[in-house]
């Protein structure tokens, strides 16, 4: 009588351990939270540099999306020239809905500023750089993703060597 439960409880454990596998195999995307917790705001008074440093600690691929999220602001993006003298009159793009997602769809500069007068001159502002597929490899994730690469890979080990255990 007990193995006539055992076969479909293997069945189905295998089915779920191989769909969680290549859940973990193909994320390759990651979702950036523009500043962290702060969001896209006006840094404090004499941080202009901001945005410098979390973008800095980050590491972009194609593909990637950034997300801003802010009240009462915007946020475009702009050529290198419009960067350097934080105005636009025409951005490459330009949104205003307080949740802004941005893909980063090839590598190379990506230029940010605030539409609001007077935001980007007090360090409203950043610059992404997105790798080349080349350079990304040797390169390293945020924190956060090497952590959820981790995760991912010892939940992997665990799933793999339970039903291992159960069928042998």
């Amino acid at each position: 009588m007990a193995s006539q439960f055992k076969k479909p409880t293997t069945s189905i454990l295998l089915l779920f351990t191989t769909l969680f596998y290549l859940q973990c195999f193909h994320v390759s995307a990651y979702e950036f939270e523009v500043g962290g917790s702060k969001g896209w705001l006006v840094p404090p008074s004499n941080n202009t540099i901001f945005y410098k440093d979390w973008a800095s600690h980050n590491r972009f691929s194609v593909g990637d999306t950034i997300r801003c999220r802010y009240k009462k602001d915007s946020v475009m993006e702009v050529s290198e020239s419009e960067y350097k003298k934080c105005n636009s009159t025409q951005p490459l793009f330009f949104s205003n809905t307080g949740n802004t997602v941005f893909q980063l769809d090839h590598s190379g500069p990506f230029y940010f500023i605030s539409g609001v007068s007077g935001h980007c001159e007090r360090g409203q502002k950043m610059i992404i750089k997105v790798l080349t597929s080349e350079e990304f490899s040797s390169g390293r994730r945020s924190s956060a993703s090497k952590s959820a690469a981790l995760s991912c890979g010892l939940l992997k080990l665990v799933l793999m060597s339970s039903v291992g255990s159960y069928l042998f």
